[in-house]
């Protein structure tokens, strides 16, 4: 891993600053002489730098964005406790911990940040610009503040303003967190139990029942107790409290509620419609967080966007597993040197057709 450090004030969207900055950041590869083979990973809500690592179907040798062809990038977030300024990092004012004196920070605020980088690493432009859930959000907005950086992007499973539904499911896992006595201690083992049970909530979101029906139906019919999808939500509360700082979770989902393109701009319309990157928006069906008709809103507004929907069972989550699919409509996308003409109208699915003209969010065209 990579560090930054940039011994300067880093100005916020909110008006606070930071006194420094510090990004870690992963790169794969080599730049080729004419520069043209940069690809730019924009990462999720809890993972981090080392793209390889939580994207193993996609990023890697052998893989679709193999270091032996492509320069890949991929940078921690603003706000995260893997190495990049955040929650968990030491203010140099006072030498403690910002812990919950961390000041909010938002989506345009980690694009920023990762400009920054960029600069530092004298890259100008890149192929491509991909990302996923909150990834997705950061791609969007850069590609907004900085429409000529990315010749094409990517964006899976997210949105052009992030929703009520996903609000609300941000902010119950907040209340969860806060009911947690400990949360705000500076120590060891604070806020465990209020960060399992928001990791808990989340997973209900990230799938869906199907999935559950699947993999943590009982198969004994003599069971009432100790259930497997009991144990299954306190597992991966567990599993996520080993890893990750309760603040900075706290902090991220702050963020990700941030997530407006038409924020000062007029509309989200308007924002998407800026954009001049060639764009291919996937969903995935079964998407209860990031339901499709948010991908189609940004679909049909981006002057040159292609729409894909992804038949899978595994919810969100689905833009992690579904690496092979993923990889195949990358192809295509790379392939095409002229890139799509215009806006697709409709796409097939196995939910039949889907008119994009149809299916934006109700009230979209005056946000």
């Amino acid at each position: 891993m990579n560090t930054l450090i940039i011994k300067q004030p880093f100005e916020l969207e909110s008006g606070a600053s930071l006194p420094e900055l510090e990004i870690a950041y992963h790169t794969y590869g080599q730049i080729n002489e004419d520069a043209d083979n940069v690809i730019w990973v924009c990462h999720a809500l809890t993972a981090n730098a080392d793209a390889e690592d939580w994207w193993p179907g996609l990023v890697g040798p052998g893989r679709f964005f193999d270091p032996e062809r492509y320069f890949i990038v991929c940078a921690n977030i603003l706000g995260s406790c893997y190495g990049t300024t955040g929650p968990a990092s030491i203010d140099p004012r006072t030498g403690e911990v910002y812990g919950t004196d961390f000041p909010l920070v938002t989506i345009r605020d980690m694009v920023q940040a990762h400009q920054l980088l960029a600069q530092h690493l004298d890259i100008r432009a890149v192929a491509l610009m991909i990302g996923g859930s909150m990834g997705g959000q950061q791609v969007l907005e850069w590609s907004v503040m900085e429409p000529d950086f990315a010749r094409k992007i990517c964006v899976l499973a997210t949105n052009a303003r992030h929703s009520a539904w996903g609000i609300a499911f941000n902010e119950s896992q907040r209340m969860a967190i806060e009911s947690d006595p400990t949360w705000q201690e500076r120590r060891p083992g604070a806020g465990k139990a209020g960060l399992e049970a928001a990791r808990a909530i989340a997973m209900l979101s990230y799938r869906n029942y199907e999935t559950y029906d699947i993999s943590q139906t009982e198969k004994q019919n003599e069971v009432t107790d100790n259930f497997r999808a009991s144990s299954y939500q306190r597992y991966q509360g567990l599993k996520l409290f080993r890893r990750f700082d309760v603040v900075a979770y706290w902090h991220l989902s702050k963020a990700m509620d941030s997530h407006n393109l038409g924020r000062n701009r007029g509309s989200v319309r308007e924002a998407l419609n800026s954009i001049r990157a060639k764009a291919m928006v996937i969903g995935i069906h079964s998407d209860l967080l990031f339901p499709i008709r948010e991908q189609a809103t940004i679909a049909k507004s981006i002057p040159a966007a292609l729409f894909k929907v992804i038949d899978s069972i595994f919810g969100h989550d689905g833009f992690l597993i579904e690496s092979e699919v993923i990889s195949e409509l990358l192809a295509d996308f790379l392939d095409d040197h002229s890139g799509p003409n215009g806006q697709n109208t409709q796409i097939e699915s196995d939910m039949g057709v889907i008119d994009l003209r149809k299916n934006a969010i109700p009230g979209s065209e005056s946000f």
